[in-house]
């Protein structure tokens, strides 16, 4: 049935389950993945250019400097999987090095209609190029396409949304799925001044609050929920114990939401933990991926040394 601005709602099973799972715990959470909608993707392609959001910045000249060391290590003919790979910005700093190098992209995300953006742009610009779009959650046991070695590439620092136990279980799954001879390229911000951090996170312009937010705007259109936006505050906090930035949205008053029919009660000051950024310290992140049977080939970071890239083989 169409909302009151005439847009459709179709209710998804999915998103139902995930959100009353989350919600109905004794802290209230959601998945990160429900951010990624194509309203969630375009508002977080906004957050990467602020002024407050230091990170795309500050990987561009270590990945850069990773990618001409790559094309150096690769073979010709080799494949490329990005791992929530809704957008090729950063892909293309692998791919445009030597266009030898890899012959083939695989981007992974569960944003369909970004990946199917990212074939038909890259289609146009590198014709060469076979692009195999999956869409699909990349925490899950995903089947690679055929043909040549592998370079798993994690940009972004997204392994820092992962639980320290989930990253090493996803960095176990890719090196089994990326076969023999894989490297993998992983992106990760690095510990620093909360002063830094908070603010990367909630913009003075309030494009995070508006990302933040959007999870409701998505259960009201996909999950039969009532959630009234102005009700809900974003935060975001540094948890220092756990080296993280915390994103949340805070109940404004005493309230029940409905979604797919279930109530789901908030107290006044009761928050949806919505996201973790964890902020490791290099040392730390390379002894979480030699658990996960990787070890570190050659690390690279910015001159502040806010942001660094590994590779791992």
């Amino acid at each position: 049935m169409p909302d009151a601005d005439g847009s459709a709602r179709h209710t998804d099973p999915r998103v139902v389950s995930a959100a009353l799972a989350g919600l109905r715990a004794p802290r209230k959470t959601l998945p990160p993945w429900l951010f990624y909608d194509d309203e969630g993707c375009r508002l977080f392609y906004r957050i990467t250019a602020l002024p407050e959001y230091y990170l795309t910045r500050a990987e561009r000249a270590p990945l850069a400097q990773a990618a001409a060391y790559v094309a150096e290590r690769m073979p010709p003919g080799s494949t490329l999987v990005e791992y929530g790979g809704s957008d090729e910005t950063k892909a293309l700093t692998l791919l445009e090095q030597d266009r030898r190098t890899f012959t083939r992209y695989v981007p992974i995300d569960v944003a369909a209609g970004a990946l199917e953006a990212v074939r038909q742009r890259l289609g146009d610009r590198l014709p060469s190029l076979a692009v195999h779009p999956i869409a699909g959650d990349f925490m899950d046991d995903i089947p690679l396409p055929a043909g040549g070695v592998r370079l798993g590439f994690f940009p972004g620092s997204t392994i820092g949304n992962l639980e320290p136990e989930q990253a090493q279980a996803f960095l176990r799954r890719c090196r089994l799925a990326l076969g023999p001879n894989a490297l993998f390229l992983l992106g990760a911000d690095v510990r620093k001044d909360p002063a830094i951090l908070v603010p990367a996170y909630d913009d003075a312009a309030g494009v995070t609050a508006a990302f933040n937010h959007n999870l409701l705007v998505r259960l009201n259109r996909e999950a039969a929920a009532n959630f009234d936006l102005r009700q809900f505050h974003h935060r975001a906090i540094w948890n220092d114990a756990e080296s993280r930035i915390e994103m949340h949205l805070e109940s404004l008053t005493a309230q029940v939401v409905t979604l797919a029919g279930e109530p789901v009660s908030f107290m006044a000051g009761e928050t949806i933990h919505t996201e973790n950024s964890y902020k490791h310290r290099p040392e730390d992140l390379v002894a979480l991926a030699n658990q996960a049977g990787w070890r570190l080939d050659r690390m690279w970071t910015d001159p502040d040394r806010r942001f660094a890239v590994y590779l791992l083989e």
